[in-house]
C-alpha cells in the first residue's frame, strides 16, 4: 500500500525534528518547569498559613494555641519567638503570625481586657481572611471564658471545673451546619494556582514553540527538499498539507503533555471534557497556522528561533498567560485582544473558574477558528508560491 505524498513528508519532517535535542527540551521539559515555577508563586489552596508563636505554656494560652491549630481553615506553624514568626511572614512563608501574650492566662482570670496581636502584610485580600479567621477562633475562646467565669462567680465550683463543663457542653452542642452555593457562574472568578497556570503555559508554549518551529520549515527549504519533492509527481497541496501534519502533529502532542502532566502532577481539573478538547484541538490550529507563517516569512532558522519565541512571548503578556487580564487598565486588555491568546484564555477561565460548557465558549471558539483560518490562508499562499517562483 502506496503512502499518501502528504503523509510521507510529514512523518519525514517530524523525525528530523525530533532529533534536535534543543527543540525536544523546549517543547517537553521547560513548559513542565514554567507550570511548576508559576503554580508555586500562586498557590491554588485555599487554606491560610498562619505563624503562632505560643508565649508561656499557661492552661489557657495552651488551649487558645490548640484552638488556632484546630481550625480546618488554617495551616498553623509554631516559632518560639514573635521575631522567628516576623521573619517568616516577610519571607511569604505566612500570611500572618499570632503572638499569644504571655500574661494571657492571668489577665483572662481576672477579667482584665486582652488584645491578642495578629500580624499580617500589605497585602489587602490574605491580611482580612486571616484577621477574621483568627478573630472568630479568639471570640469563641474569650466566650468559654466569659461563661465559666460567670458561673464561677454564681456558684461553688472553681473557674477551672467551669471551664472543663463549658468545654464539654460546646463538644455536645450540635454544628449547624452551613452549605454554600455559587448562584453567580459568570462572575468575574480566576483559577487558582495550577489550575490557571497550566492552560495558559499550554497557549503560551504552543504558540512559541510553533514559531520557533518555522526554522524546520526554512531548512527544508535550503536543503533543497521541496524542490527535489516537486520533481517526483508530488503537487504543491502535498507539500502544504504534510507541512501542516507536522506542525499539528507537534502541536497537539505538546498540548496533551501539558494537559496529562497538569492532571496527574498538578491535580489540574479540566472542566467539561468535550469542551476542552474542542478549545485544544482549535488552538493547535492555531499554532499550526502561526508556525506555517513563520516558516514562510522569516529567511533564515536563526531569525525564526530568535524573533519567533520574542514574538511569542510578547503576544503571551499582552493575552494574560503571564498575568490575568483583569488585572490590568482597560486599554491593555482591549490591546490583549488583539491577540489570539487572549481569548483562548478567556475560554479556559469560562471552563475552569465557571463551569461552563462547549455552548458557553462557542464564542471564543469562532473567534479562534477565525485567527486559524486567517493563518493558515497567509501561510499556503506564501507556502505555495515560494514553491511554483523560481
Amino acid at each position: 500500500m502506496t503512502t499518501p505524498p502528504a503523509l510521507a513528508l510529514a512523518t519525514a519532517e517530524l523525525k528530523r525534528v525530533t532529533r534536535d535535542r534543543t527543540f525536544l527540551f523546549f517543547l517537553v521539559v521547560l513548559p513542565v518547569l514554567v507550570i511548576l515555577l508559576v503554580g508555586l508563586t500562586n498557590p491554588s489552596s485555599t487554606s491560610i498559613r498562619i505563624a503562632v508563636v505560643p508565649g508561656q505554656p499557661s492552661p489557657l494560652a495552651t488551649q487558645l494555641v490548640h484552638d488556632v491549630e484546630a481550625s480546618p481553615a488554617l495551616t498553623t506553624q509554631r516559632y518560639a519567638t514573635r521575631a522567628q514568626g516576623v521573619d517568616a511572614l516577610r519571607r511569604g512563608e505566612v500570611e500572618a503570625v499570632v503572638v499569644v501574650p504571655a500574661t494571657l492566662d492571668a489577665d483572662l482570670r481576672s477579667g482584665a481586657t486582652i488584645r491578642i496581636p495578629v500580624l499580617v502584610t500589605g497585602a489587602v485580600q490574605s491580611s482580612q481572611a486571616a484577621v477574621t479567621a483568627v478573630s472568630s477562633i479568639v471570640a469563641r475562646h474569650g466566650a468559654t471564658v466569659e461563661a465559666a467565669r460567670f458561673a464561677t462567680a454564681h456558684s461553688s465550683r472553681s473557674l477551672d471545673q467551669n471551664l472543663a463543663t463549658t468545654r464539654s457542653l460546646q463538644r455536645e452542642t450540635h454544628v449547624v451546619p452551613v452549605r454554600t452555593e455559587v448562584v453567580n457562574r459568570k462572575s468575574n472568578v480566576l483559577p487558582l494556582g495550577y489550575n490557571y497556570s497550566a492552560p495558559t503555559m499550554l497557549v503560551l508554549f504552543v504558540f512559541i514553540n510553533a514559531l520557533a518551529g518555522g526554522a524546520a520549515m526554512i531548512q527544508t527549504r535550503r536543503y533543497g527538499i521541496f524542490a527535489r519533492a516537486l520533481a517526483a509527481p508530488i503537487r504543491p497541496r502535498d507539500i502544504v498539507l504534510g507541512e501542516t501534519l507536522c506542525y499539528l502533529t507537534l502541536a497537539l502532542g505538546q498540548a496533551l503533555l501539558i494537559v496529562l502532566v497538569g492532571a496527574v502532577l498538578f491535580g489540574v481539573s479540566w472542566g467539561n471534557p468535550l469542551a476542552a478538547a474542542v478549545l485544544i484541538g482549535l488552538w493547535a490550529l492555531v499554532g499550526t497556522g502561526a508556525g506555517m507563517v513563520s516558516g514562510t516569512l522569516f529567511r533564515t532558522p536563526e531569525q525564526a528561533t530568535a524573533i519567533g519565541p520574542a514574538v511569542g512571548i510578547a503576544f503571551g503578556m499582552l493575552g494574560g498567560c503571564m498575568w490575568p487580564l483583569e488585572i490590568v487598565p482597560r486599554s491593555v486588555s482591549l490591546a490583549g485582544h488583539a491577540t489570539p491568546h487572549a481569548w483562548a484564555v478567556d475560554a479556559w477561565v469560562t471552563l475552569l473558574s465557571r463551569g461552563g460548557g462547549l455552548a458557553d465558549i462557542a464564542g471564543y471558539l469562532t473567534i479562534l477558528a477565525g485567527y486559524a483560518v486567517a493563518l493558515f490562508a497567509f501561510a499556503s499562499f506564501r507556502l505555495r508560491r515560494s514553491l511554483v517562483t523560481p
